[in-house]
């Protein structure tokens, strides 16, 4: 079974975007769309709706498969905000018609000519930051079931919606991200948490993926039943591979996601600066094909076919330029592929 390049969702801001006008401008693309309409100011589509496609076109121009929507809004805050106005009327649960990303909606819209140009029907991927780390960043780590059960259904109505299949445009994955999860977990028992991810997964129509930086308490979440997909980061954290086997993951009937590209940007810069390289180009800051390809290769000898999916490591939100993270989406096709 051949593997899937897709990429973990975020993507740096065009040059001469500054955040704070993009952030206002998603405010605004979210509150159209909540109307039932499409952004028609110039303002959103100049500094949401026309970035986020242009970051998706370089997505696709690199060559993935499975190209996850541009993440360039606060990933936490994409459904935070959206919950705290749930909040004020009393509850964690957000409405039906609340529970959308607008960035999904932006590129729906866009999906004949999208498809068109690219010659294809678009895969897509579309991620966001599950219950369990939303909860962590609203109440923290003691647990109050019927709060987490709350955040779960959110997720799960984000997600559900989120899925769609038309001629030109298929939501191929759907990845919920539990980032702390190994590291800073809440204090519920394996069940619970287990429970709480069934309810997040608890839709049709898509892959359904939960994406971690540590596979420690990888395990743990093989007994999830909806869930089809486990991903977790190699290329910059070795011995995350060690926590999980082949045998464990058709045991579970659950397939694996390996990054094999390295997206760590900080620790990329401080070593190219201790070779007295201060001001990197992309081609020194994206990874060289082979040393991806080495990797890829280590990771498919041990997983085989439930291997499905692989790419980068974590998002790119954090590199200097679009043009460099665009090379490191490249060269990771190129690696994968074997072109």
């Amino acid at each position: 079974m051949s593997t899937l390049v897709d990429d973990v969702g975020s993507f740096p801001l065009p040059v001469g975007i500054a955040r704070e006008t993009f952030n206002t401008a998603y405010a605004y693309a979210r509150e159209a769309f909540s109307r039932g309409k499409h952004p028609e100011d110039d303002f959103t589509r100049d500094n949401f709706c026309k970035v986020l496609l242009d970051s998706f076109r370089k997505k696709l121009q690199a060559g993935l498969d499975v190209p996850n929507y541009p993440q360039q809004y606060d990933g936490i805050k994409q459904v935070s905000d959206v919950i705290h106005k749930a909040m004020d009327s009393g509850t964690f649960i957000v409405e039906e018609k609340d529970a959308f990303l607008p960035e999904v909606k932006v590129i729906s819209a866009e999906a004949k000519s999208l498809s068109e140009e690219f010659g294809k029907k678009i895969l897509l991927r579309v991620s966001l930051f599950g219950p369990m780390e939303q909860y962590l960043k609203e109440i923290g780590t003691t647990p109050y079931t019927d709060v987490l059960n709350g955040f779960a259904e959110t997720i799960r109505r984000f997600a559900k919606n989120s899925v769609l299949d038309t001629k030109y445009l298929k939501t191929e994955v759907v990845s919920i991200d539990e980032p702390s999860f190994g590291f800073l977990n809440i204090a519920a028992g394996k069940d619970n948490l287990c429970g709480v991810l069934e309810k997040a997964f608890s839709f049709q129509g898509a892959k359904r993926q939960i994406h971690l930086h540590s596979s420690v308490m990888l395990p743990d979440l093989l007994s999830v039943r909806n869930l089809d997909v486990v991903s977790f980061e190699y290329a910059a954290s070795p011995k995350n591979i060690d926590g999980v086997s082949k045998r464990v993951l058709e045991g579970a009937d659950k397939q694996i996601r390996v990054g094999v590209s390295r997206t760590d940007i900080d620790s990329i810069l401080a070593e190219l600066y201790e070779k007295g390289i201060s001001k990197p180009t992309a081609e020194q800051v994206a990874e060289s094909p082979a040393s991806i390809r080495k990797r890829f290769n280590f990771a498919k000898e041990k997983f085989g076919d439930r291997m499905t999916f692989t790419g980068p490591d974590c998002g790119l939100g954090g590199w200097p330029t679009q043009d460099a993270a665009q090379l490191l989406l490249q060269r990771t096709v190129r690696a994968v592929k074997g072109v």
